[in-house]
């Protein structure tokens, strides 16, 4: 793979750990998402054999656009980037950590994602009862760890289950991408030290 082939798939898949976490902040605060992101989001959790990087979220890069919208203004600094987002961005690649030296949660969870791919195909795969399987997963493994995201929002918009439960399978969608952006290379240092070349990589993603 060459290195600038790298880079941009690199920068799908962090894009793709920032969209899980502006999402959690919009449902959060609002009660609703884009639903396309939405969508893109959870269908990644289910993408478990993909033929490139790029199938993860759709086969195209306009479905992670709040990703990379996200992200890049992550990278400069702009004022209107929310703090909870980048909180939630940054634990969700320490979960990530926390369960790639998991072995056995590892594999439980990819017994588990099977059963939940099984009922996706029956419903959709952002139907309330997979969102809730999906959620139920997130409950039962990553959730164990000592460190949880503390999500915070609206409480009537929070205490309602299905809101809850959209939001335990976004942090799932952002903990898969986060996994892919870590098989491909990426590493945390390179958010503080390769800002540059992650901004040149979302520019390429961005061209038509």
């Amino acid at each position: 793979m060459s290195s600038n082939r790298q880079d941009q798939e690199q920068a799908l898949a962090l894009a793709g750990v920032f969209q899980a976490a502006a999402l959690v902040h919009q449902l959060a605060n609002k009660g609703m998402v884009a639903q396309d992101s939405f969508e893109t989001s959870i269908s990644s959790i289910l993408e478990t054999d993909p033929v490139n990087t790029l199938a993860v979220y759709g086969g195209s890069p306009q479905g992670l656009a709040l990703g990379v919208k996200t992200l890049r203004g992550f990278i400069n600094k702009d004022a209107d980037t929310s703090a909870h987002v980048l909180r939630y961005a940054m634990s969700i690649l320490y979960l990530e950590k926390r369960l790639r030296k998991d072995d056995q949660m590892l594999q439980a969870i990819g017994q588990r994602l099977e059963q939940v791919k099984m009922q996706s195909h029956h419903f959709s795969n952002t139907h309330e009862n997979v969102i809730a399987n999906i959620a139920s997963l997130y409950q039962d493994t990553i959730s164990t760890f000592s460190f949880r995201i503390q999500v915070q929002g609206e409480p009537n918009i929070l205490r309602q289950a299905n809101n809850a439960e959209k939001v335990r399978a976004l942090l799932f969608a952002g903990i898969r991408s986060a996994i892919l952006w870590h098989q491909l290379g990426g590493r945390r240092w390179r958010l503080l030290l390769g800002r540059k070349k992650i901004l040149r990589a979302l520019d390429d993603l961005s061209q038509p």
